[in-house]
């Protein structure tokens, strides 16, 4: 059984006391009551900690779909207990991966936004910002980081050597993410060259280009398939850190637009689907002959990465004593945008809002966790949780409560994996000053939303997530007193930020520079 109360230091003290009352006597030079020799501590569990980008709702087979192949990841779920009402840190990136390395919630996390900070960062991490990594670290963990990291580039203080991991391998800058053959990646704090064609992720076909032709989008493409070198680096980290605890956090690009993935994959889906007409890149982002098909193959691709990942851990051994949580950073985009096609794969299922968006599609997650001997298989949790949670909650599995900051936002819900009733959480806390400014707030079955709070105040809606999960129902009129109680919450768990004004909270706002005529 699992514990968070019963801390080391708690232990000691108690091991101290029995020795100190039980009866003493001498044989053959050893006292009774103690042990010749100190037994070997059990190791801490390594902790994998996979995130999908833009992945939804429901794009995996454990969470309801259908056309999709994901039989990696849907047997870890099986073999573990599916979170249904998960929530992502935000509704885009960055601010997303802010909550959940730091424990706090959009209202005090210090990363609100993608805000780019050129030529190839994003606004960065201070440093001696707590995190998970760090106090991981600080255990005795080897920590890693394969993927988009998306919390501060080159000489900043984002980085993520300056954050306390020891081995980084991917993107710095989700910018340069959005193309899946790049021309280098970072290893560490250095880059590496790839052997791969210089492209923007943006361009579109040139004029006169035969749009049926497979021929006529070879341009899109290159050797060195970037996932697939990170997967590399990931099972790497785990044969190099098998003897001791590890963090592995494994922040995929898949499956973020442009829509790319290598002839391999997407041959399991040729014919799948109708593609008429192919996309042209007209609503942003790369060409393909085959957008269904490619998306299907992309998640599929990250299907097998994930199946590589456990692979290495079980043939080391290690099974039993690694934690795996799965999730995604926010939801789908909305249709149709860059060649995706969610209504088509039902991607956020009858959830409403898309990535951007603090409607339950934008923000709900296909999350779980698995952790072999430890929390019961083919389970599934209602609880309401967050990425704010995973701090507090992952230190608790670890045996290392006494490590959890006073001063996070995050709940443990490890009762939850474990099993055992656990209260509610008080309440769930979003905001987000992009795509026109919104605030939320989740108490038990009701969630009240703001929107286009940048143009200033906004009326709140109010849902009730048990009769209406797809929000289309708005019930405030009928309910002012439950209106006032979620209001209440919103402006107490707001605090002001210069670096992510959102004006119709009160919040200062830069004046607009004037435009030069």
């Amino acid at each position: 059984m699992l514990h968070s109360v019963f801390t080391v230091r708690n232990l000691a003290l108690l091991v101290a006391v029995m020795l100190m009352i039980a009866p003493v006597s001498i044989v053959n030079g050893q006292e009774k009551g103690q042990q010749a020799k100190q037994e070997t501590p059990k190791r801490r569990p390594n902790i994998v900690f996979l995130l999908a980008d833009d992945l939804g709702y429901g794009d995996l087979g454990c969470f309801g779909q259908e056309k999709i192949k994901t039989p990696r990841l849907d047997q870890l779920a099986r073999d573990g207990m599916r979170m249904m009402h998960h929530y992502s840190g935000n509704a885009v990136c960055a601010p997303s991966r802010c909550v959940l390395m730091t424990g706090m919630h959009p209202g005090h996390a210090i990363v609100r936004d993608n805000k780019q900070i050129k030529p190839q960062s994003q606004f960065p991490l201070p440093g001696g910002t707590v995190t998970l990594p760090k106090l991981l670290k600080e255990a005795g963990y080897a920590t890693g980081a394969f993927g988009k990291w998306g919390l501060g580039g080159e000489a900043t203080t984002g980085e993520p050597m300056k954050q306390h991991i020891d081995r980084f391998f991917g993107y710095y800058c989700q910018g340069v993410a959005h193309n899946y053959y790049p021309t280098f990646l970072w290893t560490n704090d250095q880059q590496l060259p790839l052997d791969n064609p210089a492209f923007p992720a943006r361009a579109k076909l040139p004029a006169g280009a035969d749009i049926n032709d497979p021929k006529t989008y070879a341009q899109f493409s290159g050797k060195q398939f970037a996932p697939d070198l990170i997967a590399d680096e990931a099972v790497k980290f785990i044969r190099d850190h098998q003897g001791e605890p590890f963090f592995l956090f494994f922040p995929t690009t898949i499956p973020h637009l442009a829509l790319q993935v290598p002839e391999d994959g997407l041959a399991a889906y040729k014919g799948a689907f109708p593609e008429d007409p192919p996309y042209d890149g007209s609503k942003s982002y790369l060409p393909h002959r085959t957008p269904r098909a490619a998306y299907a193959a992309m998640v599929s691709r990250l299907d097998s990465h994930v199946g590589r990942i456990f692979d290495q851990i079980n043939e080391l051994g290690l099974d039993e004593d690694t934690i795996y949580v799965f999730s995604s950073d926010n939801g789908p985009l909305d249709n149709r945008f860059g060649g995706t096609d969610t209504d088509f794969f039902q991607s956020k299922r009858n959830l409403r809002g898309f990535k951007g968006s603090l409607y339950e599609g934008g923000v709900r997650m296909p999350t779980f966790v698995r952790w072999k001997g430890k929390i019961e298989p083919g389970t599934t949790s209602y609880r309401v949780t967050g990425f704010e949670d995973w701090l507090p909650t992952l230190l608790d599995l670890a045996g290392l409560a006494s490590a959890i900051p006073e001063l996070i936002d995050g709940i443990s819900f490890q009762p939850t994996l474990e099993g055992q009733v656990q209260p509610a959480r008080p309440f769930l806390y979003r905001e987000f000053p992009g795509y026109g400014g919104q605030q939320s707030v989740r108490v038990g079955e009701w969630k009240a939303v703001r929107q286009k709070l940048a143009q200033g105040p906004a009326a709140i809606e109010l849902y009730n997530i048990r009769l209406d999960e797809s929000e289309t129902n708005d019930v405030a009129a009928a309910n002012p007193d439950i209106v006032a109680k979620l209001d209440a919450i919103m402006k107490k768990e707001h605090l002001p930020s210069i670096d992510f004004p959102i004006k119709g909270l009160g919040d200062p706002v830069p004046a607009t520079p004037a435009k030069k005529k």
